[in-house]
């Protein structure tokens, strides 16, 4: 009688490596992500060009000693937060409207492994697409200056930081959209959530309060600290601002890793 050996079955056991494969091959096979993030890198190139077109030479010493043209070119991206922001809430809510969260979670049970998975990848790709659009932005709305406007260069002081903590800054962006929709789970209150508190509460606040607490939120640290190259009176540094953000991220995404533990425990 002759005994066949069979190898013993192997436990599929998912790792971080595994989880971020699988969201990356989720991620860039859904078409709104390319869709997008071309919007993005458009929608800031066009603006920038069109506001450094109409940017006219400063005149007068006080203006000339707050004239900033790199702030100027950078305005694009109050649009790219927008909709850079709404894709990282729909990278986890989308997953839970269609029903295919379940597959995911059954693949990785570790709902912490999940998300931080799903925040590395898109959070690359964001940090990628910002810091490429941002420098494409500056150098095409340099371009577009008039010539009797002082053109601003990368090896100018703060010019490069600003440029490259404003990229870094969508990216946070959308970490911020993938806490938000973990800790909601719902599309449209995770956008107002969102949306809520890059742009309404900021525009309140600053309307009732001034910048005493207005200048910790993100969209006006993004343009008054981040995007800077002189200094704005009331307003957080560029490192200071660059901080809150980070502990700001770094807390939404705590928050929403904890809710997906509780709820599915």
């Amino acid at each position: 009688m002759t005994t066949t050996a069979y190898a013993p079955a192997l436990t599929g056991h998912y790792g971080f490596r595994e989880a971020a494969r699988m969201e990356w091959i989720k991620l860039r096979t859904l078409r709104s992500t390319s869709c997008a993030l071309l919007l993005t890198v458009v929608g800031m190139i066009a603006m920038g060009v069109v506001t450094m077109a109409n940017t006219k030479a400063p005149h007068g010493a006080s203006k000339v000693a707050s004239f900033d043209p790199t702030n100027n070119v950078l305005a694009g991206v109050a649009l790219g937060q927008l909709i850079v922001g709404v894709l990282g809430v729909l990278v986890v809510t989308g997953e839970y409207a269609s029903g295919t969260i379940r597959a995911t979670l059954a693949a990785v049970p570790d709902r912490r492994l999940a998300l931080t998975a799903k925040a590395a990848v898109f959070g690359g790709l964001a940090l990628l697409v910002g810091e490429s659009v941002t420098f494409v932005a500056f150098l095409a709305g340099r371009a577009a200056l008039a010539a009797d406007v002082p053109h601003p260069s990368l090896g100018d002081p703060d010019v490069l930081r600003a440029v490259l903590m404003s990229g870094a800054y969508l990216a946070m962006v959308g970490l911020m959209g993938i806490a938000i929709g973990a800790i909601t789970r719902h599309t449209a209150s995770a956008i107002g959530v969102f949306v809520g508190i890059t742009y309404v509460l900021p525009a309140l606040l600053a309307g009732t309060t001034g910048t005493a607490v207005a200048k910790f939120f993100p969209t006006m640290i993004a343009g008054n600290s981040l995007a800077v190259t002189v200094p704005v009176d009331g307003m957080l540094s560029p490192w200071a601002g660059f901080v809150v953000l980070c502990l700001f991220t770094a807390a939404l995404l705590g928050a929403g890793g904890r809710l997906l533990v509780r709820r599915d425990a």
